[in-house]
This record gives C-alpha cells, structure tokens and sequence, in this order.
C-alpha cells in the first residue's frame, strides 16, 4: 500500500466515484449550458437540453470539444466564470496557429495542485522530500502544476525551471533533491550530464515525475537504470487543467485518472462511437468541477487502452496506458501508419540514445524516411565501419517494427537540438508541397 494524498478519494469504492461522477456531470452540463454561448449553440445544433443529460450513461449525448474549438472561441469564448473570479491563465506549448488558454479561478487551481500532490505521493514523495522541478515555468502548466503539488505535500520545492544544466546539477547535489520532476528527454540528458561530470554518487535522488511527451518502456528502463531511481509517468493537458490528470503508483503499469475530477471515454477517432472498455482509441474527457473552464468531452487525440483491472496499489480509479501516439501526429508513410514511439522503442533497443529526429520527404512521388540518432559515448571511438554494421542494424529493425525502409544516419553526440519544452521528433517535409 502506497502513499495517498487523499486516501478516502484515491481508494473509494466504484459506486462512491459514480456517485460524485454523475453528479459533478449534471451540474457542469447545466452551468456550461446557461454560461458558456459557444458550448450551448452546439448542444442547441445536436438537440440536446441539459435536462437529457441525468448521468454519464448520457454522456454520448453531449457534442464533442476540439482544439480547433478552443481555437475558435479564443480568447473569452469559452469561460464560465465571469472574467473577476479569474486568477491565472495557462496557454499550451504548441507553436501553431492561435494558442489555446485555458483559464482557473483559485478553486480550480487549489484542485489542480491537490492531483498533482496525489502524483507526488504516488512516487513516494513525503514532506521531508526535497522536489526539484525543473519543468517550464510561465505560460506552460508543468513547473506551475508541480510546484504547487510539491507545496501541498510539504516538499521542500526548488522551483528551478528548465534549462541552466550547470545550476541544476548545482541545487541537486547542495541541496540533496530527492525527486526529479521533468520531460524525459530533459531527464536522460542530466544523466548524460552526471555521469560525463563524474558526480553520480553525489546524487540523492530516487524518483523522477516525468512527462509532456510521449517516452518508451526502453527509455524508463534507461533513465532508471542511470538515476538509480524510479521513474514515473505523469500525464495531463493545458485545456483539462494541466499535469496530474493522471499519474502513474508504484505498480508502474498505467496512470490512475483522477475520476473525481474528469470522466474518461474512449473514442473511434473516425466515427467518434464510444468504444467498450478495453478498446484502443481515443480519449476523451470531461471535467466535472472546474469553474472557469470546465470542458465537455474533449477529444485529446492521444490513442490509448482504459483498464479497471485490481491494482495493488488500492487506488480504484481506472489507468490509462501510456498514450501509444496519436490520431493526429500519426505519421503516413508509403501507406504505413508510423508512430515516433515505434522508431524510438527499435533506437533503444539497438543500444542507441533517445534523442533523435525523423524527416520525412518525397522524391519523385515516393516517401522517403530517414531517421537520424546521436551516438552514444561507447561508439564515439569506434571506426566508420562499425557504425556503418550499427546503422544497418538499425535500418534491419525498423523494416521489421515498421515493415518499411528507413535511412539511417548516425550523428555526433548533441548534434540535434535538445528541447526542454518537447522535443521536435519529428520533421515532415512533404508538407511544402501541400498547397
């Protein structure tokens, strides 16, 4: 049995979470309906009255949210708060087209920050730990969410942001930081930082709460193994509230989805039918006790599996996988569904590093795919011939995973730009000529 941060809500009974699910659904219909005009004009177009909606068995009934939605209403279209009980706005990371913001009054954040103080506990943390977050601070929600999390708990928190390796490794070794809070790219390169400078015993830490982009069971094997810590998958997004939506316990076997708080669907991305438990696809969530911003069904086009099977940390919530990519940044190629987890899951494998970039081009009518990947130390001092037998290794498993021929190039080591926000995996040059 684990650490809770709230045990009689993270392990009650499944009727006790359906009680305050369909409750929670009721109210927020019936406040989005009277206080939100975009939200009410497409329950008016479906022909659906809050008075329809009795519980989440009618949940199906309710239209769908997009990122193009928020777009759309963008900036004030969509709160239900009058703009005076607004504290905070948070806007998403994405670099294209109009930002999406999301807005909090204080109740909203205090709630926010008590998910995230759940997934701190869930990796063990207590208020004698020391939390360096080193997440982005500012518009995006990982440093905020986390912080305030750490606060909660009692954590002593060193509010670090990402980035300034030199000063990170700093405060982790002076101030003996216990859990690591970061993406797990930035993650697997302050092991390489630790490990190049000599000072891993100086290091204390024995949890990492990494998320905001898409990491492999091989690189979690990684970053453990290097740390010599546990590492922990924390999952959220700016429009539903921010990290801790989700959050892996000790099991390490999917996130528990804090329920009394959002109500989770999976989709056919295509049709938009609700699947039966167990199916992979969409998922889609519903926020049922935000104020300023709460959320109907809006689709996250992350494709994943819910699970209610026994967990033994005694969490009854339900888990989601690990996203296993998405509907949208799904990749083409030749006809070929290919997902970046895929092509990063045969890198690992092959003893190579995560950090890595796929560009993707047409020749003469035809795909092509190369993937480049930094050499690790090891093979830094190795002749051309061998990392020519590594890079055909390497193409020989990507025909296998993907059923396709990939080029593949390895680089120097850090030769490809490192993000501390998400890292652009992905370059897909077919797009210039989309007209």
């Amino acid at each position: 049995m684990g650490n809770y941060y709230q045990q009689e809500l993270e392990c009650a009974p499944r009727e006790k979470i359906k009680a305050i699910q369909d409750e929670g659904l009721v109210k927020t219909v019936k406040k989005v309906y009277e206080n939100v005009e975009y939200y009410r004009k497409k329950m008016d177009e479906k022909g659906v009255k809050p008075e329809d909606i009795k519980s989440q068995e009618d949940l199906y009934k309710l239209p769908f949210l997009t990122k193009e939605d928020l777009r759309e209403a963008y900036p004030y279209g969509l709160m239900a708060e009058p703009l005076e009980n607004c504290v905070r706005i948070q806007s998403t990371s994405g670099t294209t087209g109009r930002r999406v913001v999301a807005f909090y009054t204080q109740h909203d954040i205090d709630l926010w920050e008590e998910c995230c103080a759940r997934a701190i506990m869930a990796a063990g943390g207590t208020n004698k730990d020391v939390v360096q977050v080193s997440y982005g601070y500012g518009l995006f929600t990982g440093g905020p969410g986390l912080n305030g999390g750490s606060h909660k708990v009692g954590c002593l928190t060193l509010p670090m942001s990402s980035g300034n390796t030199d000063r990170q490794l700093q405060f982790m070794t002076d101030l003996e930081a216990t859990i690591i809070c970061c993406t797990p790219s930035y993650a697997a390169y302050l092991a390489e930082s630790i490990y190049e400078r000599g000072i891993r015993d100086k290091i204390k830490l024995k949890a990492g709460i990494f998320g905001a982009e898409a990491w492999t069971e091989e690189m979690r094997q990684d970053i453990q193994d290097k740390l010599g810590i546990k590492a922990y998958d924390i999952y959220g997004l700016t429009e539903i509230s921010g990290p801790g939506v989700s959050f892996e316990c000790e099991e390490q076997t999917g996130m528990h989805i804090n329920e009394d708080h959002f109500i989770a669907e999976i989709i056919d991305p295509d049709t938009g039918e609700v699947l039966p438990e167990g199916s992979v696809g969409e998922l889609v969530f519903t926020s049922i006790d935000k104020e300023a911003f709460p959320l109907l069904r809006y689709r996250t086009r992350d494709i994943c599996v819910l699970s209610r099977e026994k967990c033994s940390c005694g969490r009854t919530h339900v888990k989601m996988s690990k996203p296993m990519g998405r509907s949208d940044d799904m990749l083409i190629v030749k006809g070929v569904n290919v997902f970046p987890s895929q092509i990063e899951q045969v890198l690992l494998q092959k003893g190579l590093t995560s950090n890595y970039q796929i560009i993707v081009d047409r020749e003469k009518n035809s795909d092509t795919i190369e993937v480049l990947v930094e050499m690790t130390s090891e093979l830094f001092s190795d002749s051309v011939g061998e990392i020519t037998a590594k890079e055909k290794d390497v193409v020989a498993g990507l025909k296998s995973m993907l059923g396709i021929y990939a080029k593949v190039r390895i680089v120097e080591p850090k030769s490809i730009i490192r993000s501390e926000g998400k890292a652009v995996r992905v370059i897909d040059r077919r797009n210039l000529y989309k007209k």
